[in-house]
């Protein structure tokens, strides 16, 4: 069976959306779309009272206010994820971190999008802003774990990545306080 090359349906910033004729294991085809989205990474800062700084910002794909860890794409080839980190942590917050840990990576909707996230644990947090993307308005709160992990668990976080975010950065520093006795 011939193959049919992608096809551009929709090209913008941070992604494009193509559609191709896939062949199936039963020798059928069927057209799929798939978003080519380029990378990006989440922040999880932790300040010293050990709070993480959560955002909150509308996101007019779901018509309402969220609660976020900072993240954002990686916007030219030549930056690192942790260069990414480092700028969207001081746009967002308004801060910049002593250390950055990669806690984890991977994919988060490969059914139909490629988009590849990095999370970082930020801590060791100082004051250095940077100028926000101009569509970004954004309201930092300082959150303790705790509360964070019960606004998981109530339903008042529910953005998935900020919700494993949390997670991942509990789990990383529980072991870490471990490892210290």
């Amino acid at each position: 069976m011939e193959q049919e090359k992608p096809k551009l349906m929709y090209h913008c910033k941070i992604f494009d959306v193509w559609e191709e004729e896939v062949s199936l294991p039963d020798v059928k085809s069927t057209k799929q779309n798939m978003i080519d989205h380029k990378p990006t990474v989440a922040i999880i800062a932790v300040n010293d009272k050990k709070e993480i700084l959560l955002i909150k910002q509308y996101r007019n794909a779901v018509k309402t206010h969220l609660l976020e860890i900072p993240a954002g794409t990686i916007d030219k080839a030549s930056e690192t994820p942790l260069l990414c980190a480092q700028r969207e942590l001081a746009e967002e917050t308004g801060f910049q971190a002593t250390t950055f840990s990669k806690l984890f990576e991977g994919y988060l909707l490969p059914g139909y999008c490629n988009e590849y996230m990095y999370f970082f644990l930020a801590q060791g947090l100082f004051p250095e802003p940077l100028t926000p993307d101009d569509d970004e308005f954004i309201e930092i709160i300082p959150t303790s774990f705790f509360a964070a992990k019960k606004m998981v668990d109530d339903g008042t976080i529910i953005d998935a990545k900020t919700a494993l975010g949390i997670i991942l950065a509990g789990t990383y520093l529980n072991k870490e306080i471990l490892l210290e006795k």
